[in-house]
């Protein structure tokens, strides 16, 4: 799932940047408020993380903007302050969920795995077709009742693919969706993943469930 951090403390935002990455998410970064505007404007994100406190636009600024602008995209604001009226004021503007610094990242990743749930899985934790099965809070992955060990590259395309299920998706739109600006691979990057992914899901069972559509892309259905 790709993220939007706007956050101008730059050492807290180049630590939350490399953490969620690990954790599996595809991550953008930038600095000020016009930017994170920019970027959010141009870009199709799973969720935001948006501090208050920025130079150029402030976080209730730019949550104004993208919610006039009919952006739904979930927001998690991140302030220094902890006041009744700065929670109320992000809240009422449009933010999901609010979080006061200090915190811990194992709280972030938790509040931002519910804001995300919720938009996009309000069922709950599980994606699944066939019998494979994906817990997007465990991040495990089955076939039936084999546990499939993947990658962390694996896992988010595999993922995008099951939130896109019976959908084709193309190379440009994995691409956009896994990997962030900073990506400069081609198209055959994600025909290695696809292959070690297919390899992994459908090469020791019998129904497929991963297949290429030539020239076009990829597609999650079964047959």
């Amino acid at each position: 799932m790709r993220l939007l951090i706007a956050e101008d403390e730059k050492l807290l935002n180049k630590t939350l940047t490399e953490r969620l990455t690990k954790t599996g998410y595809c991550v953008d970064a930038c600095f000020d408020g016009e930017e994170a505007l920019y970027y959010i404007e141009n870009t199709q994100y799973d969720g935001i993380i948006l501090d208050v406190m920025m130079p150029k636009l402030n976080g209730f600024e730019v949550l104004k903007s993208i919610r006039q602008k009919k952006i739904t995209t979930p927001v998690l604001m991140l302030t220094a302050k902890d006041s009744d009226e700065d929670i109320i004021t992000g809240l009422d503007s449009g933010a999901n969920d609010y979080l006061t610094k200090p915190f811990s990242f194992g709280v972030l990743c938790a509040r931002l795995r519910a804001m995300l749930r919720a938009k996009e899985n309000p069922a709950g934790n599980l994606l699944e077709i066939g019998d494979l099965t994906v817990d997007t809070a465990k991040r495990t992955v089955k076939r039936g009742e084999t546990v499939i060990e993947l990658s962390s590259k694996e896992y988010a395309i595999l993922e995008y693919l099951l939130r896109n299920k019976e959908i084709i998706v193309s190379k440009e739109k994995i691409e956009e969706n896994i990997w962030n600006y900073d990506y400069e691979g081609s198209s055959d990057v994600i025909k290695v993943y696809i292959h070690h992914l297919r390899k992994k899901i459908d090469d020791n069972f019998e129904k497929k469930l991963l297949h290429t559509i030539k020239n076009v892309g990829y597609v999650i259905k079964e047959e």
